[in-house]
């Protein structure tokens, strides 16, 4: 063959292996699979893992399209999931249980625990009369949004503490204005996460050795908290795609206990009004309080004692009234988990 021959030969091979690369990669973008996810409230620094999954593309690599939403809290994340809206969210698995059973038709369940001990806590100030004793809490003003998941718990931790809370003022306030009414004096103590009011009450200048934080996970409640929650149509249709979502948010998880400093940059890049210091501390407080605790780090993230969650069942039920006791089946499955081995998280 002349040298002109084999040029030409060439060429046609060369555009051959090009069209057939064009071709594989437009296959490859075509098969990922497209899912809507929530998170439970704004890109901060507890968000870190699931941006890291985005930045460094772990969704990508398990051949799944996500796009990842901030919310006004859990129970818009909710709400999306069970309209069909989302695939999957992260919501509070409690918030989830009061919802199956005001409306047992809804299609969602829970698929990965995230905040083994969850951060429902009564935050207050020590110059208003609180302190770790729980009888200070008698004749006090408490900001309460209806919307919040600690203040939602409150009937499970005043059966727990055998509390009567005749003598307590509780006003419905927006989740906003909480941190800042309290700040200014015009309630006593506040509902809410203890990564987000104690962190954003510092934030404001409240002096630390003011601010009291009771932790219901340390009086009594059983409950977990924040999951990662699917659509039961979409898992059932899916479930490869939900198996490498959960390895994909995995890993995010891995990469934040290992680097928080370095994996808060992910989210300050979505929030142009968060602060490094204030969302590193944030992190930090959650995988300390909430994530990584020692029952996660001794059997994986993501999983349930089930002695424990029938506990926790035991007491949403007597103190929740509930005409039908949920079950952990309706509520969670580790069906879509990896092993427990590889959920195993060294800080």
């Amino acid at each position: 063959m002349s040298r002109k021959g084999a040029a030409k030969l060439r060429g046609w091979i060369a555009g051959i292996a090009a069209g057939l690369a064009a071709l594989c990669a437009s296959a490859a973008v075509q098969a990922q699979t497209p899912i809507r996810f929530s998170l439970d409230g704004r890109w901060e620094g507890t968000a870190a893992p699931f941006a890291v999954a985005m930045e460094k593309g772990y969704f990508k690599a398990e051949g799944l399209d996500v796009t990842i939403e901030p919310s006004a809290g859990s129970r818009e994340a909710l709400m999306r999931v069970t309209a069909e809206n989302f695939e999957a969210a992260v919501a509070d698995v409690n918030g989830l249980a009061r919802l199956l059973h005001d409306k047992p038709e809804t299609g969602a369940i829970a698929v990965m625990i995230i905040q083994d001990r969850p951060a429902y806590a009564i935050v207050g100030r020590k110059s208003r009369g609180i302190s770790t004793d729980l009888a200070s809490l008698q004749d006090k003003k408490f900001g309460a949004p209806q919307a919040d998941a600690a203040y939602a718990m409150w009937p499970v931790f005043k059966m727990a503490n055998a509390i009567d809370d005749s003598s307590m003022t509780f006003e419905n306030v927006g989740m906003a204005v909480r941190e800042p009414m309290l700040a200014q004096g015009e309630v006593d103590a506040v509902f809410g996460a203890a990564t987000t009011s104690y962190i954003n009450l510092k934030s404001r200048g409240v002096p630390v050795e003011d601010i009291v934080t009771l932790l219901m996970s340390e009086h009594g409640v059983e409950a977990y908290g924040s999951a990662v929650v699917v659509s039961e149509k979409f898992a059932k249709d899916n479930p490869e795609a939900v198996k490498g979502l959960l390895r994909a948010i995995l890993r995010g998880f891995k990469d934040t206990a290992k680097d928080p400093e370095g994996t808060v940059e992910t989210v300050l890049v979505r929030n142009d009004l968060a602060r490094k210091d204030v969302e590193l501390e944030r992190l930090r407080m959650a995988l300390d309080q909430n994530i990584l605790t020692p029952w996660v780090k001794e059997n994986g993230i993501g999983g349930i004692d089930q002695e424990r969650f029938a506990k926790a069942l035991d007491q949403m039920s007597a103190a929740l009234e509930y005409k039908t006791k949920p079950k952990a089946e309706d509520l969670f499955t580790d069906a879509f988990l990896p092993p427990a081995e590889e959920r195993k998280i060294a800080p």
